[in-house]
């Protein structure tokens, strides 16, 4: 099961696609509200279900979810780009927070501020919670997860090396392109495991790798971070990326004005924006 939030005809909706099918439903409730609610992603596919058939072009992308309680995102999570970084793989997990402000749909034009020219890519999974709870077990933790998704964790490199604290850089407006869509679990290995991930700038392979890779996995990461908070029916967790990042090339490869960039993830689709100058 695939869902999205999206503008048809100009109004907010929540679109299903079922194979090459795609349906939407207009109305007042959101992704998020169903979350919230304790309903799922189930109650909003039968919603959707008795909606209008349409296509994928008449269809613009929102982020998926826009109220999250907590957008958690994970640094170096992949022990190539911890490497790259000439950082030590870490033993617990390098935790941030983006904010719902710096969220964009696909096909929504990432911003480089006029600030800086340093704007970085960063291809992602995200697992988004279904259920809350605190001091989850492992064996319990996929029974958490809703759905999983494709995230661009774009950054202001110069600003986010200022701190040892990467929160300012990592929050730009329009910097965390979110999407498409919402895909269930039951259509993925557990855990989304050993799916290839691959970033594209203008075409050219510039990340790839496998979700197999990660040093904290999605059962890691929910265990570990539900004995310190509890999480809620919402949480985006931003997996960390692999290595390949224009901070780390030679020379150094930022996203500019005219650009487009395309993070696909197996099984959940592509991630596309175009880099647009402030």
């Amino acid at each position: 099961m695939q869902l999205a939030s999206v503008l048809f005809r100009g109004r907010p909706a929540i679109a299903l696609r079922s194979g090459a099918d795609i349906k939407v439903v207009l109305g007042t409730r959101t992704l998020d509200d169903f979350l919230a609610s304790g309903e799922g992603l189930a109650a909003a596919a039968q919603a959707a279900q008795a909606g209008e058939k349409v296509s994928v072009e008449e269809l613009t992308f929102l982020p998926p979810l826009v109220r999250a309680p907590k957008i958690i995102c994970l640094g170096l999570n992949y022990s190539d780009h911890a490497d790259e970084s000439g950082f030590q793989v870490p033993e617990f997990p390098t935790v941030f927070a983006r904010f719902n402000s710096s969220l964009i749909g696909n096909g929504q034009p990432i911003i480089r501020p006029t600030i800086s020219e340093q704007l970085d890519y960063e291809g992602e999974l995200v697992a988004v919670i279904g259920k809350g709870g605190k001091n989850i077990a492992r064996a319990d933790a996929l029974n958490h997860v809703a759905a999983y998704s494709i995230f661009n964790d774009a950054s202001i490199r110069d600003i986010q090396l200022k701190t040892p604290q990467w929160t300012v850089g990592k929050n730009f407006d329009a910097s965390g392109a979110f999407g498409p869509w919402l895909v269930t679990p039951d259509v993925l290995p557990p855990g989304a495991a050993g799916l290839n991930i691959e970033t594209r700038l203008n075409g050219q392979v510039v990340q790839h790798s496998n979700t197999s890779k990660m040093i904290f996995s999605v059962v890691d990461t929910i265990t570990l971070l539900s004995t310190c908070f509890t999480l809620e029916a919402g949480d985006v967790l931003v997996m960390g990326t692999p290595d390949g990042v224009g901070l780390m090339r030679k020379p150094p490869l930022f996203m500019k004005d005219g650009d487009i960039c395309e993070v696909e993830i197996e099984g959940l689709g592509v991630l596309a924006n175009p880099i647009k100058a402030e």
